[in-house]
């Protein structure tokens, strides 16, 4: 019997390298520690397991020039969760049984973010929620 690859298996592959590619291409931009302001922060990340384990120092305020990857993850998966006290609502967070109450996540609060120097056409860079600045110049 013959086992035959299905093209969904191919453009699996296809769909991954060119992910991983585009995760590699260097954007040029700002690191901003808004839980530190002036403070330092340093992690390792690794977005594909055929990638080494690299580690990244930042010191708020500084430009640097990284991989896009890494600055997705910057802006995306960098925040920590404040929970709200909910009463008579059942959600998957938690829920007591016994008087309808409980804790859901209200609000992400950012740690850090990149801020892009650059213009690109990348939707994955911005960060969720950010406020949107229209610089205007009238004329006298």
């Amino acid at each position: 019997m013959e086992i035959k690859t299905t093209t969904t298996e191919k453009n699996k592959k296809v769909n991954h390298k060119y992910n991983r590619d585009k995760d590699r291409e260097l954007v040029t931009g700002k690191f901003i520690f808004h839980e530190v302001p002036g403070g330092a922060m340093s992690f390792v990340y690794r977005a594909h397991k055929e990638d080494p384990v690299e580690r990244y120092d930042f010191i708020d305020g500084q430009i640097y020039k990284i991989p896009l990857g890494v600055a997705k993850h910057l802006n995306k998966n960098l925040w920590y969760p404040e929970y709200e006290y909910v009463k008579g609502e059942q959600f998957s967070g938690g829920y007591n049984h016994m008087n309808g109450t409980g804790m859901r996540v209200g609000k992400k609060v950012r740690r850090c973010s990149f801020q892009s120097l650059e213009f690109v056409d990348v939707d994955d860079l911005t960060p969720t929620g950010s406020p949107v600045l229209t610089v205007e110049s009238i004329g006298i």
